[in-house]
């Protein structure tokens, strides 16, 4: 398998993203979120405002990101890693958004999500980070201690 179907793949199949944001003092801070993605480069997530990813992302946009299958055997595992800036979800967007993450939550078994969800007074908020670049370790070397990070440009297929 090539490495942007694999990337599609770890993509498509798993749950979860992790964060790692910074505050404006540049002190980082990792985080587990549900995810949903219709085109690979914008994510989206419900997070309260409060929490300190957020909280981080609002001081400073910037962020990495990584999906993988913490499941796979030992040495057999891999991941997509992301460049990306995130925030808010607001004003036109907003509906779209939800749309995207309510679609993909009731898939995988939870309930469906509408702005009102999302939007003022409740306390969650709707997030989306725009990827701008897609990473993949090539193992294609003799061993791990070859592997390096190649840029993949992950798209839907079809």
């Amino acid at each position: 398998m090539n490495l942007e179907a694999s990337g599609r793949s770890i993509v498509d199949d798993n749950l979860y993203m992790v964060l790692a944001t910074a505050d404006a003092d540049g002190r980082p801070w990792a985080s587990p979120v549900y995810f949903a993605s219709e085109d690979y480069t914008e994510l989206y997530w419900v997070s309260s405002p409060e929490v300190t990813h957020s909280r981080n992302l609002a001081a400073r946009s910037e962020l990495s990101i990584v999906v993988f299958d913490s499941q796979t055997p030992i040495s057999t595992g891999q991941a997509v890693y992301m460049s990306a800036v995130a925030g808010r979800v607001t004003g036109a967007e907003l509906e779209r958004g939800i749309a995207i993450f309510s679609r993909r939550a009731l898939a995988h078994g939870g309930r469906e999500w509408t702005v009102a969800d999302v939007s003022e007074p409740a306390p969650l908020r709707l997030y989306r980070a725009t990827v701008s670049a897609h990473f993949m370790l090539d193992k294609s070397g003799e061993g791990p201690r070859y592997d390096h990070r190649t840029p993949v440009q992950l798209t839907r297929a079809g």
